[in-house]
C-alpha cells in the first residue's frame, strides 16, 4: 500500500518577514501593527527621528523667513495679559532688551528642538515603561518602548507639513504659535488671552495628538502583548493627566 503523500509545509507568511526602514515607516501610516511588531526585532528609530528632525528644521526656517521670531514672541506674549503687562510697564530700552532677548531665546530653542524631541521621547519612554513593567507587569523593554514612541510621533510631521503649506499659501502671521500652528484641535478658535484655561484644555485635543497616542497604544499590544484595552487605559490614562496639569498651569498664570 503506498504510503500517504506528505502535504508540503507553507511558506513562511510574507507579513512576518523583516521590514526595511522605509517600509516601517509608511506602514506607520498604513499598517502600523506590522511596523510595531517588527520592533520586536529591531528596535532601530534613526529613520523616523531623521525625518522628524528634518521637517522640524524645515518648518521653524519657514517660521523664521515668513514669519519672523519677533512676531512669534509678540503673538505669545499676546497671549498672555500679565506677561504683556509686566513688559509693558518696564522703559522704553529696557522693554527693548527684553523683546530682543525672549526673540533671541525662542529662535534658539526652535531651531534646536530636534533635540527636544530626543528628550521628551526618553521621558515619555521611561513613563510608559515603568507604568507597563511595575504597573501590569509587562514584558517589555525599554529600547522598544523608545523606538515605538519615536515611530508613534509621526503624525506630527504631517502636521509640521500642513503648517508649513499654510504660512507659505500666506495665512497671516498675526495669531501664529508653534503651540498651534494650524486648526487641528478646537482649541485654535478660542482666544488664549481671554480664556486661557479653556484653551489649554481644548488645544489638547488635537486630531495628530489623538492620531499619535492611539498608535502608540497600539505599539503597546505589540511589543508587549499588553491587552489592547490595558494598553489604552495606560496610555490615555497619562495624556489625562498632562492634560490635568496642563490646565492647572494655564489656571494659575490666568
Amino acid at each position: 500500500m503506498a504510503a500517504m503523500p506528505v502535504p508540503p509545509v507553507p511558506a513562511p507568511d510574507a507579513a512576518a518577514a523583516p521590514l526595511s526602514e522605509p517600509a516601517r515607516v509608511l506602514n506607520t501610516f498604513f499598517a502600523p501593527s506590522k511596523t510595531f511588531t517588527d520592533l520586536r526585532r529591531s528596535a532601530s528609530w534613526w529613520l523616523p527621528f531623521l525625518i522628524t528632525a528634518i521637517v522640524s528644521l524645515a518648518f521653524v526656517y519657514v517660521v523664521d523667513q515668513k514669519v519672523g521670531f519677533r512676531k512669534v514672541v509678540e503673538n505669545q506674549i499676546r497671549a498672555q495679559p500679565k506677561q504683556a503687562d509686566r513688559i509693558e510697564r518696564l522703559a522704553a530700552d529696557q522693554r527693548e532688551k527684553t523683546m530682543e532677548q525672549q526673540t533671541s531665546f525662542t529662535k534658539g530653542f526652535s531651531y534646536g528642538f530636534w533635540l527636544f524631541i530626543l528628550l521628551w521621547s526618553a521621558i515619555v519612554a521611561a513613563v510608559l515603561f515603568a507604568t507597563l513593567k511595575f504597573g501590569v507587569s509587562a514584558d517589555v523593554k525599554f529600547k522598544t518602548l523608545f523606538a515605538l514612541v519615536i515611530f508613534a510621533g509621526l503624525p506630527g510631521v504631517l502636521k509640521a507639513a500642513l503648517a508649513i503649506l499654510s504660512i507659505l499659501a500666506g495665512v497671516s502671521g498675526d495669531s501664529f504659535t508653534f503651540q498651534n500652528p494650524v486648526a487641528t484641535n478646537p482649541g485654535y478658535f478660542v482666544d488664549p488671552a481671554t480664556n486661557p484655561v479653556l484653551y489649554s484644555f481644548l488645544t489638547s485635543f488635537d486630531v495628530f495628538t489623538i492620531w499619535t497616542l492611539i498608535l502608540t497604544a497600539v505599539g503597546i499590544t505589540c511589543i508587549s502583548k499588553v491587552k489592547s484595552g490595558t494598553a489604552y487605559a495606560v496610555v490615555f490614562g497619562w495624556f489625562a493627566v498632562v492634560v490635568l496639569i496642563g490646565v492647572g498651569i494655564a489656571a494659575a498664570f490666568a
